[in-house]
């Protein structure tokens, strides 16, 4: 029955002279506000080849697009698309990928409180490390699809969903991802490093969406989170501390450029938005890591919201919102960060809890408020001992008119941002 409505939906979408209903067609396109209005621009796939996907073999295929895959197309995503689901239908877990592998194994295998690991712990630690690597590549290739370059992804309807989908744009350029819920993947086989950190740490390895060396790329009113496996859902691990089983939801990194990320909804995460590649990276991503942040909420986001190094990162009219936050901004390495007019609600918190230094020099903010009254970030930056001179004044940049008060923020954002809402004009 499922097959049969889908088929029957993807009909009225496709079928030349049957509009879809409003309910299942995609809200007409605008032009992008910020860093993705400029050079080029970015118009995604306009003007291509339409296809409407329901299953995770029939996206990997409209990627492919019939073996022109950086040819203008627009993908819309009907229901859930599962990145476990096999070309069979069934669904995969982990005894699938790595069948044998024991998480409860493999922490034994390190010493008491997670210290350092060893093959000759027990007689089964060797096979679990190889288990557990085996099993994260196999993960990997099943969940991970790239966009390819002039692609639109879009989400038809409002209940349209990538599940564990580890999507990635790699060297592609003009994209739009639009409308869509991006539940973060599920890492099987996360991994333990006694020496990250002063008591060592779980590295998960998937993101929800992740842009290495992308170019003129929108992302718009798309709703990231955890779903349904949260992590205090998770095991407990080392130190009496949940296994993180989530990298981040949104990674953008080795020299991507001129991205804007609007309207969109970034939910109950943990680490969530990563700008730049590492500290050492500047090879790579000085001169460009040019986004912007607009119009987006963060609610019940521990830390990076986001965390920038390199790049001229324009965060205009955020909404930040939840309790006990470690930070909401990260001032990374050579980063250039231009906070304007956005509203942070952090209920018995400080306004020091928006702003954190990670080795960075400078920040600028113009007008941004704490619970309601005027945040003073740029005092708040001083006693970090960060300058306010950030070298870039987004006017100068492209056009674009921030909303002025903390109501009219409040209001457009929460009534906008994220997939299923209504498209507004700020």
């Amino acid at each position: 029955m499922r097959r049969a409505a889908v088929l029957l939906l993807g009909l009225c979408l496709l079928w030349p002279g049957t509009p879809a209903s409003a309910a299942d067609r995609a809200p007409a396109e605008r032009a992008p506000t910020g860093w993705a209005s400029t050079g080029p621009g970015t118009t995604g796939g306009a003007g291509g080849r339409t296809w409407t996907v329901d299953t995770r073999a029939e996206l990997k295929a409209a990627l492919a697009n019939d073996g022109e895959p950086t040819a203008p197309k627009v993908i819309r995503v009907v229901g859930d698309v599962d990145g476990h689901e096999s070309d069979d239908g069934s669904l995969l877990g982990e005894q699938d990928y790595a069948p044998g592998y024991d998480l409860r194994r493999y922490m034994s295998c390190f010493g008491e409180d997670g210290s350092a690991w060893s093959d000759t712990r027990f007689e089964y630690c060797k096979r679990q490390r190889q288990l557990r690597q085996t099993g994260s590549n196999k993960e990997k290739a099943q969940i991970q699809l790239t966009v390819p370059s002039n692609t639109t992804l879009v989400g038809a309807g409002r209940d349209a969903r990538l599940l564990g989908v580890f999507l990635t744009v790699n060297t592609g350029s003009n994209i739009i991802v639009r409308d869509l819920r991006l539940e973060a993947p599920v890492d099987h086989f996360t991994s333990w490093s006694p020496g990250d950190g002063a008591r060592g740490s779980w590295n998960a390895r998937f993101d929800a969406l992740t842009v290495i060396t992308g170019r003129n790329i929108r992302i718009d009113h798309c709703t990231f989170t955890d779903g349904r496996f949260p992590d205090g859902a998770a095991p407990l691990g080392f130190h009496g501390e949940r296994v993180q089983r989530h990298d981040g939801l949104l990674d953008i990194e080795d020299g991507s450029d001129l991205i804007t990320v609007s309207d969109s909804r970034f939910e109950d995460h943990d680490k969530a938005i990563l700008v730049g590649s590492g500290d050492g990276r500047g090879d790579r991503d000085r001169g460009h890591l040019k986004v912007t942040f607009a119009r987006n909420l963060f609610t019940g986001i521990v830390q990076r919201a986001p965390r920038v190094r390199f790049g001229q990162v324009h965060v205009v009219n955020n909404v930040h919102r939840g309790r006990d936050p470690l930070y909401a901004l990260g001032v990374g390495v050579e980063s250039a960060i231009f906070s304007e007019r956005n509203v942070f609600r952090y209920p018995g918190g400080r306004p020091s809890l928006a702003v954190a230094a990670y080795g960075g020099t400078q920040f600028h903010d113009a007008g941004s408020w704490f619970n309601g009254r005027p945040a003073r970030l740029n005092a708040v930056a001083n006693a970090l001992g960060l300058g306010n001179d950030v070298g870039w004044d987004p006017a100068d940049a492209y056009r674009h008119r921030a909303l002025t008060s903390p109501a009219a923020v409040e209001r457009y954002v929460l009534r906008h941002a994220g997939a299923g809402r209504p498209h507004g004009r700020p």
